[in-house]
């Protein structure tokens, strides 16, 4: 794989971020935590030191070895990074008199400078720190200013080092693309070269190459990033690829079934597992979400193991793994709190005695559907909503039993299909029904009830990090909610979650 630019992480919420819009220029970067760069940096054409919670004035204050970076390669700094500069090589950065948060306009630009192409002066810019850069570092030129930030960007004579204390990748930055093209397309001279196509024939040669002719298995979801990791994987190494699509029991309604007859067509050798009634024995009594997620993940691999048995010498357990599984599972203090644990990073045994292969790992989602176009999946399949690895479980809140699943999946499916009929599918990422452990009082014909109520969700995002709750047409609502309690026996409400993620998460479990 190209290693064209170098992110460091210091633990900003924006990192990922800076991340996309580089990939939206095609090229290709990874991200590495600050405190563990990568020994080799002859392939990488740039780095971009990212933002931070932290302050640089503090103890506490994470500080990179730019050794072999700074002065030696096409920096960027944005917004810690360029306050580290600053602090570290003669400037000063004190604390602002007023937290500096939200939009700002450049109110000078310096002529001739290559950063700012194409970037007129009042350019919308996001800012996000309480410190400020008072005095700038040895050998620095001020590049740009704001009303209230004297030094918004800056670069340092002698050397190829930019530095800025806005946010060029959030949306808010009016022409932060651009400022992040400059940089490295003009700049740096990074070629633009990432491209689905591109990915696909390095991936295949790659794969093709490390595995021979030996057999793989995967287990299919159903789900974008392991028909994408199959599909590529087939084209690799054909019939010495088996697929395993195992029915936790925990599906969307007749989804086994109906995924199975899909791959059927895609000429994927493909086994359908089902295990439902297993699952849900194990299930019995179980409430703790996180308890019911590693359940769910020891009988899968149970399942899985089972099944790989049948198979003669199969060396490889291939996953869907995505970039953010990847990030998230390595962050700059070590493994991020665990907010979830059915990410597909790492999560097997040492009996099942298999390598791993992860043909995606590098890929954001909206990259693997790009991919998976490519390789001519049926759009219908790549536009299919994220599901959660441990199914409808994490959207029953409380304990499982096989008569709260054929609930929520009729009222997953009312849901799902109306959005469909509506044509509002495709502009909502995810969606799904979560069963409440409330019953509250109704009415229907002359008879009081007393039954359960279901939340909808349903948010737009690009990769799940972060996403906002969609404005569902008010009358949709009202549909799908009489069409949910006419037709689902056991629900009398509905409500519709209207939280964000942050502070609140897609799933409820």
């Amino acid at each position: 794989m190209q290693h064209n630019v170098l992110i460091l992480d210091f633990g900003s919420q924006y990192t990922q971020l800076i991340a996309r819009r580089v990939r939206e220029l095609n090229i290709f970067c990874e991200i590495f935590p600050y405190n563990h760069i990568p020994s080799d940096l002859s392939s990488y054409k740039a780095v971009i030191l990212g933002g931070s919670p932290f302050s640089v004035r503090g103890e506490d204050a994470p500080h990179p070895d730019l050794s072999q970076i700074r002065g030696k390669m096409p920096l960027l700094a944005v917004c810690y990074g360029a306050q580290y500069l600053a602090h570290f090589s003669g400037g000063e950065v004190a604390a602002s008199n007023t937290r500096e948060y939200g939009r700002a306009n450049l109110s000078y630009i310096k002529e001739g400078e290559t950063f700012f192409d194409g970037v007129s002066e009042n350019s919308q810019v996001w800012m996000s720190h309480s410190d400020s850069i008072k005095a700038l570092p040895t050998n620095a030129v001020k590049l740009a200013s704001t009303h209230d930030v004297e030094y918004a960007a800056y670069k340092i004579e002698g050397e190829t080092t930019y530095a800025i204390q806005y946010h060029p990748e959030v949306y808010h930055s009016t022409d932060g693309k651009k400022m992040l093209e400059n940089f490295l397309v003009k700049i740096a001279e990074v070629p633009q070269n990432f491209t689905p196509n591109a990915f696909v024939d390095e991936m295949v040669a790659e794969l093709k190459e490390k595995l021979g002719n030996d057999k793989v298995v995967l287990g299919l979801s159903g789900g974008v990033d392991s028909t994408v990791a199959a599909v590529l994987l087939n084209k690799a190494i054909g019939q010495n690829l088996y697929c395993i699509f195992v029915n936790n029991g925990l599906l969307r309604k007749n989804e086994f079934q109906n995924v199975l007859d899909q791959y059927k067509g895609m000429g994927l050798n493909v086994k359908g597992v089902d295990a439902g009634d297993r699952f849900l024995g194990e299930l019995a009594g179980i409430s703790d979400p996180e308890t019911k997620r590693k359940t769910i993940g020891r009988v899968f691999i149970e399942v899985f193991d089972d099944e790989s048995h049948l198979l003669e010498d199969v060396k490889w357990l291939a996953q869907g793994t995505i970039y953010p599984d990847v990030i998230e599972s390595v962050s700059v203090k070590g493994p991020s709190a665990t907010i979830k644990s059915h990410h597909n990073v790492g999560g097997l045994p040492d009996y099942m005695k298999l390598k791993i292969v992860e043909p995606l790992r590098m890929l954001f989602k909206d990259e693997v559907r790009r991919v998976g176009a490519t390789l001519g999946i049926d759009p219908e399949l790549l536009g299919r909503h994220p599901f959660p690895g441990p199914g409808l479980s994490i959207r029953i809140l409380g304990d499982i039993t096989p008569e709260k699943v054929q609930i929520l999946q009729d009222v997953d499916s009312v849901f799902i299909e109306g959005l469909k009929s509506w044509g509002l599918y495709d502009k909502v990422w995810q969606a799904g029904a979560i069963l409440l452990p409330v019953n509250s009082v109704g009415v229907m014909g002359d008879e009081r009830t007393y039954e359960k109520v279901v939340a909808l969700r349903a948010v737009e995002s690009t990769d799940g990090m972060t996403a906002d709750w969609v404005h569902l047409p008010y009358d949709f609502l009202m549909k799908v909610s009489n069409d949910i309690i006419n037709k689902v026996k056991g629900v009398n409400r509905v409500v519709y979650d209207i939280s964000s993620k942050p502070p609140a998460t897609i799933e409820w479990e």
